[in-house]
Order: structure tokens, then sequence, then C-alpha cells
């Protein structure tokens, strides 16, 4: 739903960049943060985008595969981005891009990406419509259509295991 009708909004108004202090509690018993921690920071980053998108409450629908690329150890910094990449009726794609920061050598590293969906709620609990999205660059083109690809798959794994079920 790449538009620009009067209720589209553009990419930039629902950015999130949040930052968290990796502390005692965070590290697991090799000395690095656990993934879990890292995938509850994604999740609300990504919720906040969708909520500022759709100004309704959302849920998470899905999450697509997590590959944690470097380990993240206790007083790094870490740097979340999060971007509404696709909306659809209801439903909307949320980029996250994760980077760790080591304070005491200024060395940035990327940790992890996750794309998530996101279901925008009415008042009465129910998937309500979303705003269009308003695209501003060619990034937010292109990342419109990889999300667009990626929820097409999803949906076609989706109805394949609906079939396995026998429904």
């Amino acid at each position: 739903m790449a538009e620009s009708s009067s209720n589209a909004k553009p990419v930039s108004a629902s950015q999130v960049v949040m930052t968290q202090l990796v502390l005692p509690s965070h590290i697991n018993a090799v000395g690095s943060i656990f993934g879990g921690t890292i995938m509850s920071w994604i999740d609300i980053a990504a919720a906040i985008a969708g909520q500022r998108h759709s100004n309704k409450e959302v849920v998470t629908a899905s999450v697509d595969e997590l590959h944690f690329i470097a380990p993240v150890y206790k007083g790094w910094v870490v740097n979340l981005r999060a971007s509404v990449n696709f909306v659809a009726k209801t439903s909307m794609e949320v980029g996250v891009r994760v980077d760790a920061e080591n304070p005491k050598t200024g060395e940035t590293f990327h940790t992890v990406s996750a794309y998530l969906t996101f279901v925008a709620l009415g008042s009465n609990g129910k998937p309500s419509a979303v705003p269009g999205l308003i695209l501003e660059d060619d990034l937010q083109k292109q990342r419109f259509e990889e999300a667009r690809r990626r929820r097409e798959h999803r949906l076609s794994v989706r109805e394949m295991k609906k079939q396995e079920r026998g429904g």
C-alpha cells in the first residue's frame, strides 16, 4: 500500500531509535547478552514503530528468522533502529537493525536484523485498517518491495501449514 492518499504516512514519521545499556542482569553464563533480551528489545522497538504508524495498539503476529552475527557484552551499548517497511490492510512489516557499541574502543558491530509483522487493533480488539505508506527514497522503495516478497512467502507458508493440518 505504498501511496500518497490523505491518510498515508511517510516512513520517517514512525521510525524508532532506541538505545539500551547491557547490564549484569542481561548477561548469560558465557558472559554475553541473552539472545532473548535482544529479542525483547527488538519487539519493543518494532511495536513502537507500528503504533506510531497506525496510531493504534498493535500485536506481534510473526517474527522472521533471527541470526545473531556478533556477541554483545556487559557494559556495551545496544542501538536499535526500527522502520515500517510495508503495510497491508491491517498489518505492517517492521524492520529492526541492531548494532552493538563497545564504549571503550568506540567500535560498533552489527548484531542482528529482524523483520516482524504487526497487526493493528481497533477499540473492539479486532484487526483494524492501517494508513498507507509514503516511500520517501529509493532505499525505502527497495525495502517495501523486499517486504512485499517476504509477506507473500509468509502467506504461502501459512497456507501450506493450514493444509497440512487438514484445514
